[in-house]
């Protein structure tokens, strides 16, 4: 699939040093789970997730002094763009924009009476500071609730444009929309309703998706779904987990689509049966340790792990290189070609040394 044939076209939002909407890659996300306070350890966890290809940071940013930590961050050499999370009061958000945030994320919902609302977009005007709209299914307001009776798809679209509409309201059009619901039928819904009514870049992400394995599986359900309709500028996956996991599954799922921007290592392998003659489960699992421990998994190449001789020639022949199992071996098979038999104890590191020529 190419993206950008089925794209949905958007306002492009310039964020810090990159952009998102229009054409511009879709960027990743991720949140700390640090106390803002503690600036040696939110810069620390930054730091972490610039280094595995984290797009945007959000930190929460409870009150004035946690702001402060903004400046700090940028002093320490903070490269990517920081979203300031702001809940309640309207002159934390004022401060944030003051102090060199690159994007606020508000609720308006919750910012306070529309003067506030007015006071943070005229703050962010001045500085040309994007604002990010956050609708979840459990902040609704009690008046589109009550309309409803449930956060259903259609009211978390309401909220979105009622908001969307009073930024207007007062002079301000660059502005970022995410509708997040913990269950992804309803997230996929709401969103696919909101990009036929307005042409705002979209926030991607399933609230309180969960644990590492499941919050995987719902955010590829709810992401994937949208990015597969063209629907999507920037995603997030929520996990109970540290925050760097949270790219990683976001780059399975892009790469998973083969979107332009996050290419990289697509591994195919089949699910064994009763003639898979070598022990493939631990050589997968193996092989993919080793080439995300050697940081090899941003290398653009198809790798086919197969059991027998059934489907592994077949498979591996349309992968880069591959494996097709046999009795205690497999053939090597590169770019259609059988190279060579190997034993079963050497797949894993000459699969490895296959990969690494493919290294631009």
């Amino acid at each position: 699939m190419i993206y950008n044939d089925i794209r949905r076209k958007t306002k492009e939002i310039k964020i810090g040093n990159i952009s998102i909407g229009g054409k511009a890659p879709i960027a990743i996300q991720s949140m700390t789970n640090t106390d803002t306070h503690d600036r040696e350890g939110t810069l620390a966890q930054i730091k972490a997730l610039e280094k595995i290809g984290c797009d945007i940071v959000r930190i929460t940013v409870p009150d004035t002094d946690a702001a402060d930590t903004i400046p700090y961050l940028k002093e320490q050499g903070v490269s990517i763009p920081i979203v300031a999370d702001i809940h309640f009061d309207y002159r934390v958000a004022i401060k944030c924009a003051d102090v060199g945030v690159d994007k606020i994320r508000i609720n308006p919902g919750n910012i306070g009476d529309d003067e506030r609302v007015r006071a943070v977009c005229e703050a962010c005007n001045r500085k040309n500071i994007p604002i990010r709209i956050g609708v979840n299914s459990g902040s609704l307001e009690k008046e589109i609730l009550a309309k409803y009776g449930a956060p259903t798809p259609e009211a978390l679209c309401e909220s979105a444009l009622y908001h969307a509409a009073l930024l207007e309201k007062y002079d301000f059009y660059n502005t970022v929309i995410s509708i997040k619901a913990s269950n992804p039928y309803g997230m996929i819904e709401a969103n696919r309703l909101l990009a036929q009514r307005c042409d705002y870049p979209l926030h991607l992400g399933v609230t309180e998706a969960g644990s590492k394995d499941m919050g995987s599986i719902k955010s590829a359900i709810g992401i994937g779904a949208l990015l597969c309709a063209g629907i999507g500028d920037t995603v997030r996956v929520s996990l109970t987990d540290d925050p760097t996991e949270e790219i990683h599954a976001a780059k399975k799922i892009m790469r998973a689509l083969n979107i332009s921007g996050q290419s990289g290592m697509d591994i195919v392998s089949c699910p064994t049966c009763g003639r898979t003659k070598i022990d493939l489960i631990p050589l997968v699992a193996e092989f993919e340790k080793r080439a995300e421990s050697e940081g090899l998994l941003d290398i653009p190449v198809k790798v086919a792990i197969m059991g027998c001789v059934v489907n592994g020639p077949g498979e591996a022949r349309e992968a880069d290189v591959g494996i097709a199992g046999g009795k205690g071996e497999a053939v090597l098979i590169k770019k259609g070609e059988i190279i060579k038999k190997i034993p079963e104890s050497d797949i894993v590191c000459t699969l490895i040394e296959e990969v690494k020529k493919f290294r631009k």
